[in-house]
């Protein structure tokens, strides 16, 4: 049985979003990658493998080298999951500042 990842659950890790970044800005071998944390080689190869399985990164091979890009699509589709929460916290926080300004200047 093959165990599917949650993209949640990884992007809840901030060194996979740490990586994320890195590789947002540009593709990078997984060697480039490690050498931006102070955590062991195997340890940083581990947090790629789960961000691939998720498919937030892609590898491309270039003769030995493989080289990581973003998932820009499956990173649209985690916003397009959060922006409908991102709205309602938004229009919340409007009332409330509204409630608190009103509240001051019946002070």
């Amino acid at each position: 049985m093959e165990l599917r990842r949650d993209v949640f659950q990884a992007i809840a890790d901030p060194t996979r979003r740490a990586i994320i970044t890195l590789v947002a800005l540009q593709a990078m071998t997984p060697s480039a990658i490690a050498e931006h944390f102070d955590s062991t080689r195997q340890t940083i190869s581990r947090h790629i493998r789960i961000l691939t399985e998720c498919d937030l990164l892609r590898q491309e091979h270039s003769g030995r080298e493989i080289h990581y890009h973003l998932n820009a699509l499956k990173m649209k589709e985690i916003a397009d999951f959060i922006e409908p929460f991102r709205q309602m916290w938004d229009n919340r926080f409007n009332k409330l500042e509204s409630i608190m300004k009103n509240y001051k200047r019946k002070k």
